[in-house]
C-alpha cells in the first residue's frame, strides 16, 4: 500500500473528519497492540480507507474511546475499532512483510531485510490464519517481481497483477458482496500501482530501475495518458462501490473516492511541471 488513497480534507465536514481520523488512529491503536511499534509503522491511509468501507459494508459492533500517542502526547483523541480494524491491521502486516521480502530478494535493501525479520514470527502466525490470502499475496507479489526483471512493457498486465492483491484484501468475507468488493479491490488496485509508478518514474530512471512508463514519461502527452487511464480505473472502482448497500459513512467514502485520490495525481503532476520548468530555465 503506497498512501494514495486519502481524503480531500478542504472539502470534507469537520464532523466527518474527526470520524475519519476515529477510524485512523483506531488501526494505528490496533497494529500497536497487536503488533508492536514494528507494526504501527506500516499504517497507511489506504488500509484506513478499506477499514472504513468494510465497516460501512457490514457494520461490525463499533467500540469508541480515547487514546494518547506520541504525535498527540497532550489531548486525547478519539478512537472506533471493530472486527473490520482487526482485519485491516491483519492485511497491512501481512502485505507489508511479503512487500519487505521481494524488496530483498529483488534489490537486496537492508532495510527492507531487517523490517521483515521483525515482522517474520508476526507473518507466520497470519499465515496460519489466512492461509489463502497469504499464498495468494505472496505469489502474486513474486509474479510482479519476476515481471520487473523481464522489463515487462504491458502497464495493463502490471497494474492487474497489483490489482489482484487488492481483490484478496477488499474480500472480507465470502459472501454475496465477494464478487463486487473483489471488482472494486481490483481497478482500485491498478489505480494505486499506476499512481505510484507515476510518481516514482523519474526517480526510478535515474536510480536503473524499473518503471513501466520509463519509455513515455518525456512524451509532452504523458501527464494526460496517465490522467486518462486513472480516470478509467477509478471509474470501474467507483461503479463497484456504487453497487454496496452502504449506508454509512458515505460522505467520508464518496470524498476519497471522487475527490482525494485526485488531490495526489494533481500534487505530483504540478511537481513535474514545476521540475520541467526549472530545467528549461
Amino acid at each position: 500500500m503506497f498512501g494514495y488513497v486519502v481524503l480531500n480534507k478542504p472539502e470534507i465536514k469537520f464532523k466527518d473528519f474527526d470520524l475519519y481520523r476515529s477510524f485512523y488512529c483506531g488501526l494505528c491503536r490496533e497494529l500497536k497492540e497487536k503488533y508492536g511499534i514494528s507494526g504501527q509503522i506500516s499504517l497507511t491511509y489506504d488500509m484506513t480507507f478499506v477499514v472504513i468501507l468494510l465497516s460501512a459494508l457490514y457494520e461490525p459492533p463499533t467500540k469508541k474511546g480515547t487514546t494518547r500517542c506520541i504525535i498527540h502526547p497532550v489531548q486525547k483523541q478519539p478512537v472506533r475499532k471493530n472486527a473490520a480494524t482487526e482485519y485491516g491491521a491483519d492485511m497491512n502486516v501481512l502485505l507489508t512483510y511479503y512487500k519487505c521480502r521481494d524488496d530483498w530478494d529483488d534489490e537486496k535493501k537492508i532495510s527492507a531485510l531487517g523490517y521483515s525479520k521483525i515482522l517474520q514470527e508476526k507473518n507466520k502466525k497470519l499465515s496460519e490464519r489466512y492461509p489463502e490470502k497469504a499464498e495468494k499475496i505472496q505469489r502474486l507479489l513474486r509474479e510482479l517481481a519476476e515481471m520487473e526483471k523481464a522489463g515487462e512493457k504491458d502497464i495493463d498486465r502490471m497494474s492487474g497483477c497489483f490489482g489482484r492483491i487488492m481483490e484478496e484484501i477488499l474480500a472480507w468475507k465470502s459472501d454475496v458482496w465477494e464478487t463486487t468488493l473483489r471488482k472494486m479491490g481490483f481497478y482500485l488496485g491498478k489505480f494505486i500501482y499506476l499512481l505510484d509508478a507515476y510518481d516514482d518514474v523519474e526517480e526510478d530512471v535515474k536510480n536503473g530501475n524499473y518503471n513501466p512508463f520509463s519509455g513515455q514519461y518525456k512524451m509532452e502527452t504523458f501527464d494526460e495518458q496517465v490522467r486518462q487511464l486513472l480516470i478509467m480505473m477509478m471509474a470501474q472502482t467507483c461503479r463497484e462501490f456504487e453497487k454496496l448497500p452502504i449506508i454509512k459513512y458515505t460522505d467520508i467514502l464518496r470524498n476519497i473516492l471522487y475527490s482525494g485520490v485526485w488531490c495526489r495525481f494533481e500534487t505530483i503532476r504540478s511537481r513535474r511541471k514545476e521540475s520541467g520548468e526549472k530545467k528549461h530555465d
